[in-house]
């Protein structure tokens, strides 16, 4: 299983699996776009031709970001958040980041728990970060190695 760079053809597919999961950042087709134009880092997992999940993730000063990642519902615990996360990572070392650095809802204790499998650690909060609904956001970082 590969991460391969996202492009222009992948974004109605991005747009199902992000409406399919309403715990993350919800983008329009245009932010998309401009990851597939190569304004982010993106990169998508595939299994037999169709769309599993997503990363996306920027640059900032000697970090990186991750800004949203999502997997279909019932394609989760398969390997392909992994796969996604380890690509994410790797871009970074190939950048010579410190940390990679990412927020998440505080409630969403599956993504939380599969963060700190991987090395993540809370490092603060955001009150009231998220709407539809409100919620605190916590941030995540992991040195990089």
């Amino acid at each position: 299983m590969n991460a391969r760079p996202i492009e222009l053809h992948d974004v109605e597919s991005i747009l199902q699996i992000q409406s399919a999961s309403p715990e993350v950042a919800q983008w329009t087709a245009w932010d998309y776009n401009r990851v597939a134009r190569g304004e982010m880092a993106g990169w998508a997992v595939e299994e037999d031709g169709e769309l599993c999940g997503f990363l996306v993730a920027r640059r900032v000063a000697n970090d990186i970001e991750i800004l949203n990642f999502a997997v279909r519902p019932e394609a989760r615990r398969c390997g392909f958040g992994e796969t996604l996360l380890r690509r994410a990572l790797q871009w970074g070392a190939e950048l010579h980041a410190e940390k990679a650095l990412l927020e998440v809802r505080a409630s969403n204790f599956a993504a939380l728990q599969f963060y700190e499998h991987r090395g993540f650690q809370v490092v603060g909060r955001r009150p009231r970060y998220y709407v539809s609904p409100a919620e605190d956001a916590l941030l995540l970082c992991a040195e990089m190695r």
